[in-house]
């Protein structure tokens, strides 16, 4: 069998709801015939290490540079985007670089904040299919 394509995600999210991140992580790993490369920070991968003080400035340097070889945005779209600065700068940053953004409506929730539906290219439900299908699409 041929060696699947690695598509290449930035995966913004916030580290306080880690739960979705990691249900999402889960879900791309196990989704069949789907290989990809994640670009993200998940908390037990940080930016830099803890108690390595960083300015602002560098800090946005550091996530551009995590979304400049993606493909395609994904924003786990719970209510927190809209009060979380830095994932407004990936939203922003992702817009700027005219990557795709696909947002997920939050898990058993009908509405997602402005701050994504706004700017996201599609929006899709917690489904397997669905997500990986928008992926394809988009990226």
């Amino acid at each position: 069998m041929p060696k699947l394509y690695d598509y290449r995600l930035f995966i913004s999210h916030a580290w306080k709801y880690g739960a979705n991140y990691d249900r999402l992580i889960n879900l791309l790993d196990n989704a069949s015939y789907f290989s990809y490369f994640n670009y993200s920070a998940p908390s037990e991968k940080p930016l830099f290490p803890p108690g390595t003080p960083k300015t602002n400035s560098q800090i946005r340097e550091l996530i551009s540079a995590k979304i400049r070889p993606s493909q395609i945005t994904i924003v786990i779209s719970g209510m927190y985007v809209a009060y979380s600065d830095w994932m407004q700068y990936e939203l922003d940053e992702s817009v700027r670089m005219n990557k795709p953004i696909l947002g997920i409506y939050p898990w058993g929730q009908e509405r997602a904040p402005y701050a994504v539906t706004s700017v996201a290219n599609e929006m899709v439900r917690w489904n397997t299919s669905s997500i990986i299908s928008a992926i394809r699409r988009l990226a």
